[in-house]
């Protein structure tokens, strides 16, 4: 079955997207990102040396086997994302971005309003931007209007684990976007994650999640096969809830 993640020319068979933040060695890293089945990673630049990417975490990434996906965190105005995605294209020889501009230290909730003019700059300037919102569905499709090849709405606070708290929203979005829509943030195990899935999401970002389980190897191949499992579900389309009974197995005549 072809069941592709399609964002822009890139195409992928995972649906999960996995950051390379917080974990406990390089090692388990890379033992995690092997786990998840992932096929694009996320990497901070502003968190990396990327003058030096032989000598930073760059250098236990096999960008054989996966897309490096960087991103604009903890860039708090425009011209901070701005500079920081071209800094990305010019060191990582690709267009694609992660498009953050954040508006609060305390929440790290996306500042909207700067988000939408960094991603008409940067659009402009020739990127595929997939950019970190909230699960607001104007938003979200302000975003697509402008040309974003994705829009990847908050699930809860970064780093929170409290899963998905607007699912309502999420559909929203959904039924109003076009392009495909990404979960980021907030996915604290395994059912968050499938629950994003059977929700219709195109799929899924996490960083803390895995990174930050007691065991991310483990949380991180559970992780995956919840995602797998989510989105199986949403395609085979689940039975309607009743508030009665229904016999499985009804009596017929013999």
């Amino acid at each position: 079955m072809d069941d592709k993640l399609r964002i822009g020319k890139w195409e992928f068979s995972s649906r999960l997207m996995v950051g390379t933040g917080k974990y406990p060695s390089n090692e388990v890293m890379k033992d995690a990102l092997d786990a998840s089945g992932a096929e694009v990673v996320t990497v901070a630049v502003r968190r990396v040396d990327l003058s030096n990417p032989q000598d930073s975490l760059l250098a236990h990434i096999d960008t054989s086997r996966y897309t490096i996906l960087p991103n604009t965190a903890d860039c708090y105005t425009v011209e901070e994302a701005v500079r920081t995605a071209h800094l990305a294209r010019e060191a990582l020889g690709t267009e694609l971005i992660k498009l953050e501009v954040i508006g609060d230290k305390k929440t790290l909730f996306p500042d909207t309003r700067a988000l939408l003019e960094a991603a008409r700059i940067l659009l402009e300037d020739g990127f595929t931007v997939l950019p970190y919102t909230n699960d607001d569905p104007v938003v979200a499709l302000k975003l697509e209007e402008l040309g974003c090849q994705a829009v990847m709405p908050l699930a809860a606070p970064i780093g929170s684990g409290l899963g998905i708290r607007n699912p309502y929203n999420l559909r929203i979005i959904l039924e109003s976007v076009s392009v495909p829509v990404i979960v980021d943030a907030g996915v604290g195990t395994a059912s968050d994650a499938a629950i994003a899935m059977e929700l219709g999401c195109d799929g899924v970002l996490m960083n803390t999640g895995i990174a930050g389980a007691k065991d991310p190897v483990r949380m991180a191949r559970a992780m995956r096969l919840a995602v797998e499992a989510g989105r199986l579900a949403y395609l085979a389309g689940r039975i309607p809830k009743k508030l009665y009974a229904t016999a499985s197995s009804p009596i017929k005549d013999f």
